[in-house]
């Protein structure tokens, strides 16, 4: 649930007493991915999948940092899921639905938040219903690599470009595209904290925004969104809904991943 933006706030570094409370947003996360995995099948609806995660969610007393986030142009309606849930084409932000069911061969993203304690997990998956195409197959092995490559680089000798690189890296030696208007971010006590971390630069980029320094108690949601075809993006008429404007494929992974003395710590690790 965001869109670029420059960096306006400080970045706020946790202490060990706030990792800890994200380690323990992150988990319930995780829990909720595993479920998801479990059973997102053929059959199954979108809204049943809704039904699932929140009551995990509330077996914790966690809430969703997505029920009632504000549009972002204050336009539209305040997003009515707990959940994401986005098929195919569509990238993020898919509002889940009873009557949406899910279908051999579809690709499934479940994006999903916790704010537990005080602090937020955030984390994005994507599920092959059935058997995919072997398009589909390539575009989430390479999806979830890239977040793995970028994640690599969350040390506190580098610099957010470095991760940036290595995710856009990935992705476009194996023939895809990332998304532009769609990014990670910094999170925490927010859902969307700074800093704003695309997943990509080139020539017509301005790096400076990036060229920050990596240090131990940053905390980010680093999410490659990844599609087969062009960048380019449209809002459905439900103003969240994201889809690719040529209708190719998308996937998307995320995981909170905070900045340690010892390298990259995944918060909401699950598998």
């Amino acid at each position: 649930m965001y869109k670029e933006q420059h960096q306006r706030l400080p970045i706020e570094i946790k202490s060990k007493k706030e990792l800890d409370l994200m380690r323990a947003a992150g988990k319930i996360v995780a829990e909720v991915l595993a479920d998801m995995q479990q059973n997102a099948k053929a059959g199954v609806s979108t809204g049943d999948l809704e039904r699932r995660a929140r009551a995990i969610l509330e077996k914790y007393g966690a809430q969703s940092p997505f029920l009632g986030y504000p549009n972002v142009d204050d336009k539209g309606p305040a997003f009515p899921g707990w959940i994401c849930a986005s098929l195919n084409e569509e990238i993020v932000h898919g509002i889940p639905r009873n009557k949406r069911i899910l279908k051999e061969g579809d690709l499934l993203k479940i994006d999903v938040g916790a704010y537990y304690g005080g602090f937020i997990g955030d984390s994005a998956w994507t599920f092959a219903i059935g058997q995919v195409s072997a398009k589909a197959q390539h575009l989430m092995q390479v999806t979830e690599a890239s977040l793995y490559e970028g994640i690599a680089q969350v040390q506190s000798n580098k610099r957010l470009w470095d991760v940036i690189a290595a995710v856009q890296q990935k992705v476009e030696s194996n023939g895809l595209t990332v998304i532009r208007e769609y990014q990670g971010h910094g999170v925490g006590r927010q859902m969307h904290e700074e800093p704003s971390i695309p997943n990509f630069l080139d020539k017509e980029f301005d790096k400076r925004p990036m060229n920050i320094a990596l240090k131990p108690g940053m905390t980010i949601a680093l999410e490659p969104m990844v599609v087969t075809g062009k960048w380019d993006t449209k809002v459905l008429g439900d103003k969240w809904t994201v889809i690719t404007k040529d209708r190719g494929l998308a996937a998307h992974y995320e995981h909170t991943v905070a900045v340690t003395e010892n390298g990259p710590e995944i918060l909401t690790l699950w598998k």
